[in-house]
């Protein structure tokens, strides 16, 4: 990793070849983001894909920008929330695209969260095969995870981002700045995903958040640290493994769990956001390893503890509301992505720091479990 030349930005390097691209990491990038982009890019067209959440706060900052570089754009704030990842407004964006005559060379922007950035590098990802896409994520989760590293999709009534294609940002604009706006709400589900990254393979990372998370809460210093080295570590793994064949797996780390419940819910955000549905996920997956053996519960209760302590849910009792029977529990388990060959896959550990592939987990083993947990 190395520092930009300003005191207060990171710069992390994702070295993929011809595709390569940085992530940076600071106050103002939206401001700056025409200067960064021309720099980059050879076309002077683009389309911001953003949210109607997102648009008053951020949409004529970047506007001015472009236009100061250079850039002619529109346009198009959809609905906020998970729903809006859907085939009828992935049809929406991509004619939008399509009527702005973005070529290959110009550019499809997300400015938004993880919901916008998958939608929006779809559309990129299949717009005349594939146009440039630049990331200009305004959430902690996806300036951690999901603008890193080339997945994109949809839902379908089957499951979570069934439907999508890996295409590669060519530029990352990560403004922390962008996150004084966010809800309490909405910064602890991004903290989820900061902290698997020291679950799964940094326990010094880990412990670095148990003894600095409030203060990454704050924001600073600290603030910038911990999303850089987040940026950093999936930056690692998606480089080893850009099409998720192996190692990159283990970014999964808490998501089967986690993305069943948010189907469970019918992926509604009053009552469960995808980073709260990853924090009960991980703890699950830790769980699960200390009941077949692999884990000790000592690790399982430090993790819980931690993410009760920035007050993220941790249980499956603490989604309010009624859920499905069990059997739909684990039958949206099995639509998971993570199957293969018909056979349960999960990330699962044996301690803080350790998180391994575990290929054919028995289906009986994940029922028991699942009835036991949501009586507790």
């Amino acid at each position: 990793m190395t520092m930009s030349s300003r005191a207060s930005e990171r710069l992390v390097h994702v070295p993929l070849g011809e595709r390569a691209y940085d992530i940076l990491i600071g106050p103002g990038m939206i401001g700056r983001a025409g200067g960064e982009i021309t720099s980059r890019l050879k076309g002077r067209r683009a389309a911001i894909v953003t949210d109607e959440n997102v648009a008053p706060l951020y949409l004529e900052a970047l506007m001015d920008s472009l236009q100061t570089d250079g850039i002619e754009a529109v346009s198009l704030a959809l609905p906020a929330g998970e729903k809006t990842k859907s085939l009828d407004h992935l049809s929406t964006v991509c004619d939008m695209v399509l009527s702005a005559r973005i070529e290959r060379n110009d550019a499809v922007i997300a400015l938004g969260g993880g919901v916008i950035g998958d939608l929006a590098g779809f559309a990129a990802g299949i717009v005349r095969r594939g146009v440039r896409f630049v990331q200009i994520p305004t959430s902690l989760l996806a300036q951690v995870d999901s603008s890193v590293g080339g997945k994109t999709g949809i839902n379908t009534r089957h499951g979570k981002n069934l439907l999508g294609v890996f295409h590669q940002p060519d530029l990352v604009l990560a403004d922390t700045a962008a996150l004084d706006t966010l809800s309490e709400r909405e910064f602890r589900a991004g903290y989820a995903e900061v902290a698997k990254y020291g679950l799964i393979d940094k326990p010094d990372f880990f412990a670095w958040l148990e003894k600095n998370a409030r203060e990454v809460f704050k924001g600073g210093a600290e603030r910038i640290e911990a999303i850089a080295v987040s940026c950093q570590a999936k930056s690692d793994v998606v480089v080893e493994d850009e099409r998720e064949t192996g190692r990159r797996a283990l970014l999964n780390l808490g998501h089967t769990f986690g993305h069943a419940l948010e189907a469970a819910t019918h992926y509604d955000s009053s009552r469960l956001v995808h980073g709260e549905g990853v924090s009960i996920g991980m703890v699950l997956a830790y769980q699960f390893s200390a009941r077949m053996n692999l884990a000790s519960p000592d690790d399982a209760r430090r993790v819980e503890a931690h993410l009760k302590s920035v007050g993220l849910p941790t249980r499956i009792s603490d989604i309010p509301g009624e859920l499905p029977p069990t059997v739909q529990l684990l039958d949206a388990i099995a639509q998971d992505k993570k199957v293969k060959g018909g056979k349960l896959t999960f990330i699962l550990t044996r301690g803080v720091g350790e998180a391994f592939v575990a290929d054919d987990v028995p289906s009986s083993e994940v029922m028991s479990f699942l009835e036991e947990k949501r009586s507790t």
